[in-house]
């Protein structure tokens, strides 16, 4: 059977995101939970994306990170200045 819209490895290729973390800060809260923000880029295709993470985890007994909730800020002024202030304002 002839699979539409070319072939899936090259279609693999493309989709393929590479991300790096540039710079992040970690503050632990609770007993064993924290929250981090960082600064990430998202590389693909020969393009790069940088963002901000906000994300909350806590700790394994063995001291790994897991992951439970994040979320993703765009990297323009005028909305790293709305997240701050409104967060600082609540």
């Amino acid at each position: 059977m002839a699979q539409k819209g070319g072939n899936n490895m090259e279609q693999n290729e493309r989709k393929q995101v590479e991300y790096q973390t540039i710079a992040s800060d970690v503050i632990k809260f609770g007993k064993n939970n924290f929250i981090e923000v960082a600064r990430k880029k998202a590389i693909a295709n020969g393009t790069e994306n940088e963002f901000l993470t906000v994300a909350r985890g806590f700790y394994l007994p063995d001291g790994t990170k897991r992951y439970k909730n994040s979320v993703t800020i765009p990297n323009e002024e005028n909305i790293k200045k709305f997240v701050s202030e409104k967060t600082l304002s609540m």
